[in-house]
């Protein structure tokens, strides 16, 4: 199958939601801050789509055409956030969705030393490893950043708790599995299945205790980053 470029599709998008802004009165109200709960709310339905995808071609190579349909029309919807937030932007004469992209373009180049010269150019080999391909990100990411300091700088503290611990533990250096399988809490391998039971579990025993568990992981995580900030 083959697909047309995105060029025109791109602009004719960026030209309806400027469109929408000046003659909507509803799309005209919005501005960064109402967007906010939109979203959050579209990044998980996106996330949803994407899983529903995941788990389908695990079970089978052919996908369900409906499920495809779902997860094209969450990125869509995603990126109609992107566009609008840039359009208000655009609004106050600071940037537009073409410096966004460009931005993120340079930036994707810049990361990537190992497939592009710093022209943009591709290069002739490719020969890094994924771990030396890992260290030059985290190294140029230093490099772009270097007010921060602590190995956790930057990772958004809205995030759910969930995401937040296993976020810090990466950062922090913790092992990682590569595989199905990964190590569990209480040693020994466990499947993605057993520890969803184990995590639910967890879940039932702080409802019981009348502890909030959000609360109390998100806290927990918090103390985490601040001790192994000090250092041993």
């Amino acid at each position: 199958m083959t697909h047309a470029g995105p060029g025109a599709a791109v602009e004719r998008l960026v030209e309806v939601v400027d469109l929408l802004r000046r003659h909507c009165p509803w799309t005209a109200a919005l501005d960064h801050v109402s967007l906010l709960e939109y979203l959050v709310e579209e990044t998980y339905e996106l996330y949803e789509a994407v899983d529903d995808v995941a788990r389908a071609q695990a079970r089978s190579p052919a996908v369900p055409a409906g499920l495809r349909d779902e997860l094209r029309g969450e990125l869509g919807d995603v990126l109609f956030q992107v566009v609008l937030h840039a359009q208000l932007q655009a609004e106050e004469g600071a940037f537009g969705f073409a410096e966004v992209a460009g931005g993120l373009t340079a930036k994707l180049v810049r990361r990537n030393p190992h497939v592009f010269a710093p022209d943009g150019s591709l290069r002739d080999s490719f020969p890094a490893t994924v771990d030396e391909i890992v260290a030059t990100w985290q190294s140029v990411k230093q490099q772009e950043r270097p007010a921060r300091t602590s190995p956790f700088d930057g990772i958004p503290r809205h995030l759910p708790a969930l995401a937040l611990a296993a976020k810090t533990l990466r950062r922090a250096g913790e092992p990682v599995g590569t595989g199905d399988r990964e190590p569990a809490g209480t040693g020994g391998s466990a499947t993605e299945e057993e520890l969803g039971r184990e995590l639910l579990g967890l879940t039932r025993r702080a409802l019981a205790a009348g502890i909030d568990p959000e609360r109390a992981l998100r806290r927990a995580v918090l103390d985490y980053q601040r001790d192994a900030a000090r250092g041993p």
